[in-house]
């Protein structure tokens, strides 16, 4: 598969040429990587309207991942989720707001993107709780929420796989969404590799409108590499697409992240599916032999090992100590749960070495977490009015009755405990601070 951009950045970098442009290093080495770190000089396109070597660098994405087109971020999987909203919110009949029924682990990225288009978000609970990440939501529970509504959202968002592993029945929803005219967006961030996976379960595959693929999270891209997949069942005009990206994005994305996306789409027409289908048995081996000895995996994506107390008995925080020990960093830990990530980048050395970690854990009981479920929040001011009223930092623990101004979380998982405009409740501070979250932003 032709590489565009690789290859005129190369070429460009082999030249004597005077750089009387930016980047300020002209192409001299600091880090190593200067030479190739140019901006849109003449024959390099420009990103948010493309017509030459990104676009054809994007039109081989699309090729392989089967959209109607994939655009490329060099901001990440938080650039696309704005880029998707905004477009639904262009759709939105002039005079009425528009609203997003979404699953309530949303990423703090969502919650930025409703206050900076004034969107309102209606929220999907699931029916049993067990991590703050985690919100299953079946096809027909979608179904009774559309069917009881006072109107119909615009759009219908998930996150799917979730930060510990979970993948939301995207088909299922898909047909549900069908039904009722609205258009199913997806933040796919963990899972770009879901495509090349036998059979594909990729968003798109399974019937989603748009999605975003972070993917650095997964494929050997450079940090801030995503995608913004648009099927061929929405109706988008490329140009809007793009219009509605440049909205949020900076004038100067990164020509070393390009790079990187452009070059991961030869690597992924190259043999990927048998590498990641041999990455995926070797994880599962190690999953299989942690079950023979009593130590239960929980089931999640292919390319991730989520162990949990109410699993295996052990707690993220404490195992990740164990790791850490041996020389081994986790994508993320709390006190529940731990999350490693995989992908065929890493080296038979490398699973040997979580092999000998684990091999130090003995058998327990799983370990019921005393974690408080959330109630279905009360809503004092729209998403984007807390977000930009005054606001002062309190400890949480003072915060009752108080309305949440921008939302409190770490990142990972980045998924907030109360959303932008929500009364805070005792049961809301108790979640807080079972999360370790001591201060939370409030309307003065």
């Amino acid at each position: 598969m032709t590489t565009p951009i690789a290859d005129f950045v190369k070429n460009y970098a082999t030249r004597d040429i005077s750089r009387f442009h930016m980047p300020g290093h002209k192409g001299k080495a600091i880090l190593g990587c200067e030479s190739l770190d140019i901006t849109e000089i003449d024959g390099a396109d420009v990103l948010y309207s493309a017509d030459g070597i990104i676009d054809e660098s994007e039109n081989n994405a699309s090729a392989l991942f089967g959209t109607k087109h994939s655009f490329y971020s060099t901001e990440g999987s938080s650039l696309c989720i704005k880029a998707m909203l905004a477009l639904i919110n262009k759709r939105t009949p002039r005079g009425k707001r528009t609203t997003v029924l979404a699953a309530r682990n949303v990423h703090k990225a969502f919650i930025y993107a409703c206050a900076l288009l004034d969107i309102d978000a209606e929220w999907l609970y699931p029916k049993e709780f067990s991590h703050l990440c985690e919100c299953t939501i079946a096809p027909k529970e979608l179904e009774r929420a559309l069917a009881t509504a006072d109107r119909l959202p615009d759009a219908v968002y998930l996150t799917s796989p979730d930060y510990l592993g979970n993948i939301a029945d995207v088909k299922g929803l898909s047909e549900v969404c069908k039904r009722y005219s609205l258009p199913l967006l997806v933040d796919n961030a963990h899972g770009a590799y879901l495509g090349f996976c036998e059979p594909s379960i990729h968003p798109i595959a399974l019937g989603a409108h748009m999605c975003c693929d972070s993917a650095h999270k997964t494929f050997p891209v450079l940090t801030g590499g995503a995608h913004l997949h648009i099927a061929h069942s929405f109706d988008a005009d490329k140009d809007d697409v793009r219009s509605a990206l440049a909205l949020f994005a900076s004038t100067s994305p990164s020509y070393l992240i390009l790079q990187s996306l452009d070059l991961c789409n030869s690597y992924l027409s190259d043999g990927y599916r048998n590498k990641l289908a041999a990455c995926i048995a070797r994880l599962d081996k190690i999953k299989s032999a942690l079950a023979e000895r009593g130590i239960c995996a929980k089931v999640s994506e292919p390319l991730k090992l989520v162990l949990t107390r109410d699993s295996c008995g052990y707690g993220g925080d404490e195992l990740a100590k164990i790791l850490r020990d041996h020389g081994i960093e986790p994508e993320f830990c709390d006190r529940d749960a731990i999350v490693l990530m995989a992908t065929p980048s890493l080296e038979e050395r490398d699973f040997e070495r979580l092999e000998r970690a684990l091999s130090m854990l003995k058998t327990r009981e799983p370990v019921s977490t005393d974690l408080p479920a959330p109630e279905i929040a009360t809503r004092a001011l729209s998403i984007r009015d807390a977000i930009f009223s005054p606001s002062e930092k309190i400890n949480a623990e003072n915060a009752a009755s108080r309305i949440c101004a921008s939302p409190t979380v770490a990142c990972p998982p980045a998924v907030p405990v109360v959303m932008s405009g929500e009364i805070i409740t005792e049961r809301t501070i108790e979640l807080m601070l079972y999360y370790g979250i001591d201060k939370i932003d409030v309307i003065k």
